[in-house]
């Protein structure tokens, strides 16, 4: 039976295939305040703004492609039982192949109705007002705003908690609740931890390898030290 390895992602490994990241610039994204395009009380002020934000990231997420690291990633697939949980919006990971792929903070190639978190659709054009749910709701990006919760929370638990390892890649472990899902790695699980920058994880359990790359560069050294254990 294959072994279990579980991978959290960030947007570090997504802004190698150009995505930009409100972190990059001082919280602006986009040139837009996080708090404007990212939070419900910036859709009920103007929502028309927070469309047009995110019917733009859509536009930019066409003109990307899936880079090394989310190639590889896919490719342990034959060795590996592999699960994704991604902080990220973007399709990125499924594009490279994975199969198993949790999106923590919702996904940019869906819309939800205001009324009806469950009625959720596929959705790869711009997303305009007088765009209903089958009861003439509105719907509104599926992404999951600053200050709402976090659905796929419990699932990331689940699956973290029989990881046989566990590799934390181009995230700051800064966003919460996110950060927090590698508590819930068993004792025995061995942890990689890919960052360019990386910070000190404080309280942590586990036997942890800390790879000082970017993403792409360190996933092919994980993979190498991966394929070690079989």
């Amino acid at each position: 039976m294959k072994k279990k390895l579980v991978v959290l992602t960030g947007a570090g490994i997504s802004a190698e295939s150009g995505v930009k990241t409100f972190r990059d610039s001082g919280g602006l994204w986009e040139g837009h305040n996080v708090m404007d395009v990212a939070t419900p009380e910036g859709w009920n002020r103007n929502p028309a703004l927070v469309l047009d934000f995110y019917n733009q990231r859509r536009k930019q997420l066409k003109e990307v492609e899936p880079n090394l690291g989310h190639l590889i990633l896919a490719e342990l697939e034959k060795d590996f039982d592999v699960y994704i949980i991604t902080q990220n919006v973007d399709d990125l990971h499924e594009r490279a192949g994975s199969t198993n792929v949790l999106h923590l903070h919702g996904e940019l190639l869906k819309v939800r109705s205001i009324a009806n978190p469950n009625y959720i659709i596929d959705w790869k054009e711009d997303l305009n007002f007088g765009d209903f749910d089958e009861d003439k709701n509105q719907l509104r990006p599926h992404i999951v705003w600053f200050g709402e919760e976090v659905p796929a929370l419990e699932e990331a638990i689940t699956i973290t908690e029989t990881a046989d390892f566990l590799a934390v890649i181009g995230t700051s472990l800064q966003v919460y609740p996110a950060a927090g899902i590698i508590d819930y790695a068993p004792r025995k699980t061995q942890l990689f931890y890919i960052d360019p920058k990386p910070i000190k994880i404080p309280n942590l359990r586990n036997a942890i390898e800390v790879i000082t790359e970017v993403a792409s560069k360190g996933v092919e050294i994980m993979r190498n030290k991966l394929l070690s254990f079989l």
